[in-house]
């Protein structure tokens, strides 16, 4: 019996899906759902259209998308359904034409990813001399204040679900005029907006700015008894979380879950998730999420547990934390590297480093052996801490128990050691892990440790960077370089950072000349500007980019 509610909940959200049946948001819904099987999101589309409903440009994409992720069958499956989606006068949109890209490019089908950015391209091209992109135009080119009353005399192309969806996709970065133009285009005769319209102004209508305008709009929708489909909710919460507004997540999280149109159970946990990467985690909001998960799911996944855990500790509640844990273990979840790792990120943020180190004890005692992540959160604790040598005893006790560093651990390092002016001992582990134990670094680092020794006024060991960049294929920092020397180098010293960009014989561009040449002269050192210009290539002398530099100067002294 303690299922039956459960039971009831399942039967009641199937049958709004079935009352649903008919309209775009059920079959984008559908497509979503099977979005693991594209053969079986295929045959659900089919099914679909045959039967006549509702097949419109977001569901083309969303199949799209879903027959892109599977590489394979792009020739039996991907390139038809194109084919057929741009005879039903549907274009790929953005982020469909990004994920088919970077799905073609892992399976390394070279040919299917030019032809796709060739047929992309082409219809960008022939968009911007259709109807809908003269429309958009023409109301971005309006004045905020009068954009009403001059919509209507635009010459608009016919005024349909789609076209209103295509112009408010060109009016995506101007909410305002967005607006104004679905309102004005909601007001024509012959004319009434749909649940694509909606959806379309809703994706526009979800950023900072417009907020308050936003959940009128989503609260009218459902008045007129229409629901966000479950496309334009992914959409809209990826964007709420990038821009940190993760109340409107949470918000829009609960506003799905209480319709027949529900997101999957790993969106709680993610959302969770990135509340607890603020700094000071908001608890109340993530017991909102968990409140409607559990009313949707009845249960708590091990996922749900740890991101509740996360937040816990990252606020210091450490003695809830622990009650947290019991549940876990209570409801058939053991804690495992992810929750100790928790626990020992909150416990170096609340300064209880001794109790941090204790937690590699009581994993042990448990069977569970300390993995990376976890060693890396005991390390970074001890560096945002400002004990920097008990991190690299950390570092070394790691090592010795045959884990090896990665590009996290290793960036985590050179950070805490050069916050604590320890630039010299920053850059022997970086060529420690790099050049000995072939450890492939993060840019980042590179850049990092290049500025700190340049600060430090260590060209020779930056230099020594510059080229392990080049032996690596890394694209080669050179931005601090030329200021650098031009303040306190010489000639020679410029030389010698145009060697390490030379690529075996081949010299650096001219505008790596002409960067260093400018340096010189912007710190008024003239002479050697002129006696690295006798240095450089004839090439390089002569190239009219350096002629126009050294006339310049002559005509300044002149005057």
């Amino acid at each position: 019996m303690a299922a039956l509610p459960s039971l009831r909940r399942l039967l009641g959200h199937r049958r709004l899906l079935s009352a649903a049946a008919a309209t775009p948001e059920s079959v984008i819904y559908s497509i979503h759902s099977l979005s693991s099987d594209p053969s079986r999101a295929l045959a659900s589309f089919r099914r679909s259209a045959a039967a006549g409903q509702p097949v419109g440009s977001t569901a083309y994409n969303l199949m799209l998308r879903t027959l892109a992720s599977d590489p394979s069958s792009a020739q039996t499956h991907f390139w038809p359904f194109l084919r057929e989606m741009h005879d039903a006068g549907h274009s790929v949109d953005q982020g469909t034409y990004l994920a088919a890209l970077a799905s073609f490019k892992k399976a390394s089908l070279s040919a299917d990813y030019a032809a796709l950015t060739a047929h992309y391209n082409k219809s960008r091209e022939e968009a911007k001399s259709g109807a809908t992109s003269a429309a958009a135009e023409a109301v971005r080119d309006l004045d905020a204040a009068d954009l009403d009353t001059k919509l209507g005399a635009i010459g608009l192309l016919p005024l349909t679900e789609t076209a209103v969806a295509k112009v408010l996709r060109e009016l995506r970065d101007y909410p305002t005029k967005g607006l104004a133009f679905f309102r004005w285009a909601g007001r024509q005769q012959g004319y009434r907006h749909g649940t694509v319209a909606y959806n379309a102004m809703a994706k526009v209508l979800g950023r900072e700015e417009s907020v308050p305008e936003f959940w009128d709009l989503i609260h009218e929708m459902k008045a007129a008894g229409m629901h966000v489909d479950i496309d334009t909710y992914v959409k809209l919460s990826r964007n709420f979380q990038k821009r940190h507004m993760i109340r409107e997540a949470v918000e829009l999280y609960e506003f799905m879950m209480d319709g027949p149109f529900k997101p999957s159970q790993k969106d709680g946990p993610h959302i969770i998730r990135r509340i607890a990467l603020a700094p000071s985690p908001d608890l109340d909001l993530a017991k909102r999420v968990v409140a409607k998960f559990l009313a949707v799911w009845d249960k708590m996944t091990k996922e749900l547990f740890d991101g509740i855990h996360r937040v816990l500790t990252s606020n210091g509640r450490f003695d809830e934390a622990a009650e947290l844990v019991q549940k876990m273990r209570a409801q058939g979840h053991q804690p495992d590297n992810v929750t100790y790792s928790q626990l020992v990120y909150g416990l170096c943020k609340a300064d209880r480093l001794d109790d941090a180190r204790k937690v590699f004890d009581e994993m042990e005692a448990e069977g569970c052996v300390p993995d990376l992540k976890t060693w890396t959160m005991l390390i970074q604790g001890h560096c945002a801490a400002g004990d920097v040598d008990r991190a690299l005893h950390y570092l070394t006790e790691m090592i010795d128990n045959n884990l090896d560093a990665d590009a996290d651990l290793l960036d985590v390092m050179v950070k805490g050691l050069c916050s604590h002016e320890k630039v010299n001992a920053a850059y022997t582990l970086f060529v420690e892990m790099v050049d000995k134990a072939q450890l492939r670094p993060w840019q980042g680092t590179y850049k990092r440790v290049i500025d700190e020794l340049l600060r430090i006024k260590k060209l020779d060991e930056a230099l020594a960077l510059l080229r392990s960049m080049k032996v690596r294929k890394f694209p080669p920092f050179t931005e601090p370089f030329p200021p650098y020397i031009a303040k306190h180098g010489t000639v020679e010293d410029a030389r010698d950072f145009l060697k390490a960009l030379t690529v075996n014989t081949m010299c650096p561009a001219p505008a790596a000349y002409v960067h260093v040449l400018k340096s010189f002269f912007a710190e008024k050192r003239y002479s050697e500007a002129q006696d690295l210009l006798y240095k450089c290539p004839i090439h390089i002398r002569k190239h009219p980019h350096v002629t126009e530099l050294f006339e310049s100067i002559k005509a300044e002294s002149a005057s």
